[in-house]
């Protein structure tokens, strides 16, 4: 049932991208994304079935009306060919992340001392919280971005160029979006271990005992949100002041693969100091390093991927594309699982190791193809 949840959340991007393209405009989606959500989380707070069911569908509704359209409204602030985009979306992505974190910590906290219903009201109230703020922020701060549908904007003859196909130049950038899109999905079905597999290997493989104490297992799925937090500035940093020689998408999702590659080569070790003794477990550094790698190697992917797609959509497609990149995330969560499955079946040196050599093969392959890519690109990431 989580699979399914997880998935659809990712698929209803796709028409949470038509609507703002063709109707309402990103801001409006947005807006009712916001109040799906509200309503949503109220439902799941009353204890019965069809509560349960209903709840998740408005919530999966209300995702798909505000993930895409979020970030195409932040691609909008900047013009073609700003190299402060990349900064600016992986600042972005630590908000994300700092939101992730306070959610866990918040409601995670209430429904441990109160019960789940009290855990979803929380839940509810925080997205009221954020609705309030849209609503009296987001025109003195983003101004005109997201209020007019992308299929019209800036169209001297909109009938004209609804009917118009696309150009040749917009066909090279779609099919960088596609063949990136694959890489994306198996980056993610080695970043989702995190949730599953990891998290299962942390509670039971892993010595979480600190003078007489243990740790909840859980705990260390903090240290990805805080290393976002942390490293985020520093990475936005970074590509600003590489200027003309900072790296290609491509490049960068390539490197992304490569950390990913080493975090789980740090699981490797995890897996080997365990052997086939039952009774001994991993030192929690293992898991820790492979958190970190991970991290930044989502740093290189997640947020430059978001930006490289408000680059490379066409004008009359832009939300929609920013959900078919969603989908590919999604699709990238449900292999996940997948993959989880075989510890239990091959063992988690074979399966962890499996994924660190797909990790790096997949990043080599792209290195490979990325001059490629960058010329189907027209000069996206530089000009």
């Amino acid at each position: 049932l989580y699979g399914w949840y997880t998935m659809a959340v990712y698929v209803v991007s796709i028409p949470g991208g038509i609507i703002a393209d063709k109707f309402l405009g990103q801001k409006k989606t947005v807006m009712l994304g916001g109040i799906l959500l509200c309503i949503g989380h109220g439902i799941l707070a009353v204890e019965q079935m069809w509560a349960f069911y209903t709840g998740l569908v408005l919530i999966i509704l209300g995702v798909g009306g505000l993930k895409p359209n979020i970030s195409t409204m932040v691609g909008d602030l900047y013009q073609e060919g700003d190299n402060r985009r990349d900064g600016a979306f992986t600042i972005f992505y630590m908000g994300i992340n700092l939101g992730a974190l306070l959610a866990g910590v918040v409601s995670g906290s209430v429904t441990n001392e109160f019960g789940w219903k009290a855990g979803f009201i929380v839940a509810g109230v925080g997205m009221v919280i954020s609705l309030i703020m849209q609503m009296g922020l987001a025109q003195s701060w983003l101004g005109n971005i997201g209020v007019e549908p992308a299929a019209v904007r800036d169209l001297e003859n909109k009938q004209a160029q609804k009917k118009q196909p696309l150009t040749k130049q917009e066909v090279d950038r779609l099919k960088v979006v596609l063949v990136m899109g694959l890489f994306v999905i198996v980056f993610w079905a080695g970043f989702e271990q995190a949730a599953g597999s990891m998290n299962l290997f942390a509670k039971y493989k892993t010595d979480l005992v600190f003078f007489g104490w243990e740790m909840p297992a859980s705990w260390l799925q903090a240290v990805n949100p805080i290393f976002i937090i942390i490293l985020a500035p520093i990475f936005a940093s970074v590509w600003i002041r590489m200027g003309d020689k900072e790296p290609d998408s491509p490049r960068k999702f390539a490197l992304g693969m490569l950390f990913l590659g080493l975090g789980f080569v740090s699981m490797v070790g995890a897996a080997l100091q365990i052997g086939d003794d039952a009774n001994t477990k991993a030192h929690v550094i293992w898991l820790v390093m492979a958190y970190v790698f991970h991290t930044m190697g989502e740093l290189c992917l997640s947020p430059i991927g978001l930006s490289m797609v408000s680059k490379l959509a066409p004008l009359k497609f832009t939300s929609l594309l920013m959900g078919m990149w969603f989908l590919f995330s999604g699709l990238g969560n449900y292999a996940a699982a997948s993959i989880g499955q075989l510890v239990g079946e091959s063992g988690p040196l074979n399966t962890f190791g499996g994924v660190a050599i797909m990790a790096f093969i997949a990043g080599i392959c792209l290195w490979l193809l990325a001059d490629k890519l960058v010329d189907w690109m027209h000069d996206a990431d530089t000009s």
